[in-house]
């Protein structure tokens, strides 16, 4: 029989980089820009900071998506071969350590014994990687997958307020970017809610609160150098 639910949990890997990527290209960029035109730069000056911002940033994403994840698949590698390791030296043991984790779950000793009997003869590494150290190949960690997706979703997320800038007269520009920036912040709250099932408004409200703030202050910021001069 075919299974016809569908689950969003293999999407977690790259749905947070993405999410992470989009948000903070707009953030950031949004804000680098209200900064640097309230304290009154021109144009050219705002589109200088702000692609500097955007490849500066894409590439601070994809290093640190990379870095910090491959500590992750580093650590998870480790807890693997450490296993490995114990299921040659004492196989009874680590076939002990699973019956006791199902019937934990619910099952009792006989039946617990079976399965850990069958999944051990299928595959031993496997049945104790899932169900002892919680590792599958739905949520292993993948380095290469999540520097990429944070990488060019914060490209395509610094570009919005780019454009923005680009197209408005510069007596607009500053409620402009700021408010676009906030529609694009609550359209990505709104994809990643559908993208990964979960409550839309709760979604969209947070990431247009924190995007509202920080395009605040550095406004502000920007404002007050900008008197100072």
């Amino acid at each position: 029989m075919r299974h016809s639910e569908r689950h969003r949990t293999h999407r977690t890997g790259w749905l947070r980089a993405a999410v992470l990527g989009a948000n903070d290209g707009i953030v950031s960029t949004a804000s680098l820009v209200l900064g640097v035109a309230a304290a009154g730069a021109g144009t050219r000056d705002i589109l200088v900071a702000g692609v500097a911002g955007l490849m500066a940033g894409a590439m601070s994403m994809a290093a640190g998506e990379y870095v910090s994840v491959s500590s992750q698949a580093d650590t998870e590698s480790a807890d693997l071969a450490r296993e490995r390791k114990e299921l040659a030296a004492n196989p009874v043991q680590e076939h002990e350590e699973l019956v006791s984790i199902y019937v934990k779950r619910g099952l009792d000793r006989a039946l617990a014994s079976d399965v850990a009997t069958q999944l051990m003869a299928h595959d031993a590494l496997a049945a104790h990687s899932r169900d002892e150290l919680g590792i599958s190949d739905t949520l292993a960690a993948k380095p290469v997958q999540a520097a990429m997706a944070s990488a060019g979703t914060f490209a395509v997320g610094a570009a919005l307020p780019l454009l923005m800038v680009g197209l408005l007269p510069a007596i607009w520009r500053i409620w402009g970017v700021a408010g676009s920036s906030l529609i694009f912040l609550a359209l990505l709250g709104l994809l990643a809610a559908r993208a990964g099932g979960a409550p839309a408004f709760a979604s969209v409200m947070r990431v247009t609160f924190w995007g509202a703030l920080a395009m605040g202050l550095t406004a502000g910021v920007g404002a007050l150098f900008g008197v100072a001069s």
